[in-house]
């Protein structure tokens, strides 16, 4: 409603010239906690003490449930006192009923509203750094991988994991992006913290012999490093490594860092057959070790079959019945006024850009989300306030292809 006034100043009326009067700043809506005590203060005629408990009950922060009552028949009493008509008096209760589910101080607006600014600022300006930021702070909303997306989409060359550039956190080096250690699934933490700290001290690792003299990986922690491709920088392949760190480990040794007087750079090469890596090694392993793949995760849908339609063009098909697969973000689960549950999802889609969808409580029951993943969305595209999203009729969910194929 507040977008809505906003947007359309002229298409709206205050419901009593006391509200006008209150929250001409806020278009006769109460957003903040301040708003409550005004209206029960100048509008209902409450003291302030009383104005207070009301707000306090509206944040559920109640002192005493008698206490509150107390405050609300007080309330009601004093509006029919002052003469104001029935249906005008429950309709502001109603919006201060309403407002109880979304309120904070207005001095809590402020200093939100400065953040964002400061945060908008720097990903306009400085997107990268800004979404590494982002990455590292582990508070965002969304998965890494969508963070991680949005790099690539600002410009970023995305590279995994690697004993010779990566951190412990995810760097920026110009415009690659090096996935830090404390992303790997499984990888010891102490482990993940010493290879940039033994790599800083003493120069790059020549080889995976050269890392495993210097630093105490056992065989586990050392074969999903050469699978995530973290020794890449070598230019051995990871099947020959794997040969290698089982030759290595081979006898019962254990993981221990044995560095002597003098670096020996011979190490001992055994003649290994002929080892084809198949097509999407890379993405699958990344999938298993990360949690997502660093490709487009589009190269790995079964069906090249994308749909008539992209985000990019959804708002030249308003109207239209369309057909969209998407690659599934997030969902928000909400209910209706009669209490069914619908949905708001998030895509993006193969070209990597945003969309939204809306899913109605007939089509929740028959085409339900069935966990990440892609689904191709049929349905129309409708507009609110000028941002395009389907309003979704069928959903399937699309099978991945083998990891073998």
């Amino acid at each position: 409603e507040y977008i809505h006034r906003h947007l359309n100043p002229n298409a709206y009326s205050y419901i009593h010239p006391k509200m006008q009067e209150l929250m001409k700043e806020t278009y006769g809506i109460m957003v903040y906690q301040e708003d409550v005590i005004k209206v029960a203060h100048y509008f209902a005629g409450l003291d302030l003490a009383e104005a207070d408990i009301l707000r306090r009950g509206m944040s559920g922060k109640f002192r005493s449930r008698a206490e509150f009552k107390r405050v609300e028949k007080s309330y009601f009493d004093n509006c029919q006192k002052l003469g104001y008509p029935a249906e005008i008096y429950n309709e502001v209760w109603r919006q201060i009923e309403s407002f109880s589910g979304y309120s904070f101080s207005k001095a809590h607006s402020a200093s939100y509203a400065a953040e964002s600014y400061q945060s908008l600022y720097l990903k306009a300006y400085f997107p990268l750094e800004f979404i590494v930021a982002v990455i590292n702070n582990f508070g965002g909303f969304y998965r890494t991988e969508f963070y991680v997306h949005e790099a690539r989409m600002a410009g970023a060359e995305i590279k995994a994991p690697c004993i010779n550039q990566s951190e412990y956190l995810t760097s920026l080096h110009e415009k690659e992006l090096y996935l830090g250690f404390i992303h790997v699934k499984s990888l010891e933490e102490k482990l993940g913290q010493l290879i940039p700290k033994e790599r800083e001290e003493n120069g790059p690792y020549a080889g995976l012999h050269d890392f495993l003299a210097r630093i105490p990986s056992k065989l586990e922690q050392t074969c999903i490093l050469i699978r995530l491709g973290a020794f890449r920088s070598t230019g051995i392949s990871k099947r020959e490594l794997m040969w290698q760190a089982h030759l290595y480990f081979g006898k019962g040794r254990k993981a221990q860092a044995e560095q002597g007087l003098f670096k020996s750079t011979k190490t001992k090469r055994f003649e290994l057959p002929q080892l084809e890596p198949y097509p999407l090694q890379d993405p699958f392993d990344e999938l298993e070790l990360l949690g997502f793949p660093l490709c487009n995760p589009f190269d790995l849908l079964k069906t090249k079959d994308f749909g008539d339609t992209f985000a990019e063009d959804l708002m030249q098909k308003l109207g239209k019945q369309i057909q969209i697969v998407g690659y599934l973000v997030t969902t928000k689960n909400t209910r209706t006024i009669k209490g069914d549950l619908m949905h708001f999802g998030c895509f993006t889609d193969a070209k990597g850009h945003v969309f939204d969808s809306t899913h109605f409580p007939n089509t929740t029951k028959k085409y339900p989300f069935r966990g990440l993943g892609f689904y191709k969305l049929i349905g129309k595209v409708v507009e609110d306030y000028g941002y395009p999203m389907l309003e979704v009729s069928e959903m399937e969910k699309l099978p991945m292809i083998s990891p073998m194929e």
